[in-house]
């Protein structure tokens, strides 16, 4: 019982971490570009922004990117409403923003156009209604 109670503690404390790590990755977008933006990974005698990145996220850059489009891109979208749905939804919704943003929709079937597919739990239903009406208002 003693070592059951142990995997349930630590399983119970990885879950929380990673929820809190969930929920701070708005201000983690927000603060990687401003690192970016004034090049404070000078500061640290770093010779690329890349390599600020490598330090701080070993073997894959690419996560860093998707958070700081998403702070980029969802500018309209209330903070809150992000952390709602989450940074891997955020990203699908930063990348169609960041597309659509680049051309003029005619509606028409000759159009460009992608299909997306990722899990949705009811209770994000709204967030994620709410988010695709204001990023359909920025253009």
């Amino acid at each position: 019982m003693f070592v059951l109670g142990k995997i349930d503690e630590i399983l119970a404390w990885d879950k929380e971490l990673v929820h809190q790590r969930d929920l701070r990755f708005v201000d983690l977008g927000r603060y990687l570009c401003e690192v970016r933006a004034g090049q404070y990974w000078r500061l640290e005698k770093m010779k690329s922004f890349d390599d600020f990145l490598e330090k701080r996220f070993p073997g894959s850059r690419r996560k860093a990117y998707y958070l700081m489009a998403v702070h980029e891109n969802l500018t309209r979208i209330p903070e809150q409403q992000l952390r709602e749905i989450g940074w891997t939804k955020a990203t699908e919704l930063a990348k169609v923003a960041r597309k659509e943003g680049e051309r003029h929709l005619t509606g028409r079937e000759t159009e460009a156009w992608e299909l997306f597919n990722f899990k949705l739990y009811k209770n994000q239903l709204g967030a994620i209604e709410q988010a695709l009406e204001t990023a359909g208002l920025m253009f």
